[in-house]
């Protein structure tokens, strides 16, 4: 399923959901889930879309969706494939109507993200990568530009990208132990992003979040890379899907 025509459909089933969510662009209505994150319309309407077209490809992988019913551990436990979406990836971006909201699908293979695609549909900005095809962003209708990480740290120090919504102690003391020339906010997978075309050095995460938050994003840092794929601390289908405390990029 690793292909370049896989990635463009799933590319291309990005931007679909795009669309849907965009529809409920401006809404400004938003309900409490359990664990008190903001859901919509547009990430229901985006999920619709999604899963059976996942479903379609191949009825044999299984796919996990923020939005939908979330299997048990005891049931992922043997799965070596599987789909993981967010369908809306930061909802509160969407909300505030600041463009910084994005569409992520990843497939996941032995616990790491072999393809990934991260939409920005407000802002009309693609990433799509895969193990083996590279990274790629596409901006409008311009042509895709490979990616290749970010560059060597200048003596003035790190250009750090952080959560728009989410900041932390944890990060100020992070950030204090380290020369830091900039620091760059953005919302949703934008960050990853960033660091993968070489915007900013690293994205430190030290809020809570969940694996779906991550997955396409960290393959697209992952695919980054001129040969073989770049490190990453992030492992996928743990027993809660929640990410530990992470650090993507350079961070010396």
């Amino acid at each position: 399923m690793v292909s370049r025509a896989t990635l463009e459909r799933l590319a291309a089933l990005a931007r679909e959901a795009g669309a849907a969510a965009m529809a409920h662009y401006g809404d400004g209505a938003a309900e409490l889930k359990a664990d008190r994150s903001p859901v919509t319309a547009a990430d229901r309407a985006s999920h619709a879309l999604i899963v059976p077209a996942l479903a379609a490809l191949d009825p044999s992988v299984p796919v996990v969706s923020e939005e939908g019913t979330l299997p048990a551990a005891d049931e992922r436990r043997g799965w070596r494939r599987f789909w993981l979406v967010d369908p809306l990836d930061g909802t509160k971006e969407f909300l505030s109507r600041n463009g910084e909201f994005t569409v992520n699908i990843a497939l996941v293979e032995d616990g790491a993200p072999v393809l990934g695609v991260v939409f920005a549909p407000a802002i009309d900005v693609l990433y799509l990568a895969g193990a083996g095809l590279g990274a790629w962003k596409q901006e409008g209708t311009a042509a895709p530009r490979r990616l290749l990480g970010p560059p060597p740290v200048p003596p003035e120090g790190l250009t750090v990208v952080e959560s728009r919504s989410h900041p932390s102690p944890e990060l100020e003391s992070w950030l204090a132990a380290r020369r830091v020339a900039r620091r760059v906010r953005a919302g949703s997978s934008l960050k990853f992003g960033l660091v993968a075309e070489g915007a900013a050095h690293c994205y430190p995460r030290f809020g809570p979040t969940y694996e779906w938050d991550t997955a396409a994003g960290d393959c697209v840092w992952r695919d980054a890379a001129a040969n073989g794929r770049n490190d990453s601390p992030l492992r996928y289908n743990t027993a809660e899907l929640k990410n530990a405390s992470f650090v993507i990029g350079v961070a010396a």
